[in-house]
């Protein structure tokens, strides 16, 4: 049972290897090498992802804080600035295999990253009964507690 939880182990990780056939039989141990070498294809990236160059780079650092910006040929784009106190709001785009532009912008602050951007889900609406009470809750906070020693 164990060896063949190792044999689909392997035969998993030589399906995920961004490794050719070849590389494949040769760690493996060549054609003639172990009991048995399995073919396998695996895909490879094509297309302008591949061959995308910068086209437009800009980094800018000052003493009050920075600013970035990159530009590449297959269209992915980033632009952000920072100041003094870690604060740095941002964008950055590419096009989806589908064709879509996808645009997201963030703010990254005292409150954490706060992305957004057309594509990302939405939390569905806060029901009535909860904003009822979350105003109540405001309204009527609680009374002070006192500590003695």
């Amino acid at each position: 049972m164990f060896k063949a939880l190792i044999f689909t182990a392997i035969v998993g990780i030589a399906f995920a290897s961004p490794l050719s056939t070849s590389a494949l039989k040769s760690i493996a141990g060549g054609s003639s090498g172990a009991k048995k070498v399995i073919d396998v294809v695996v895909p490879h990236v094509s297309g302008d992802d591949v061959h995308a160059q910068t086209v437009n780079r800009v980094d800018d650092v000052r003493a009050d804080g920075f600013s970035a910006i990159l530009e590449t040929s297959n269209h992915i784009s980033e632009s952000r600035n920072g100041d003094v106190h870690g604060n740095i709001h941002g964008d950055y785009g590419w096009t989806s295999p589908e064709g879509e532009h996808i645009q997201l912008t963030y703010v990254a602050d005292e409150n954490g990253y706060q992305p957004s951007g057309a594509h990302l889900p939405t939390p569905p609406p806060i029901p009535a009964a909860i904003l009822r009470g979350l105003e109540w809750i405001a309204a009527h906070p609680p009374a002070p507690e006192t500590y003695e020693d």
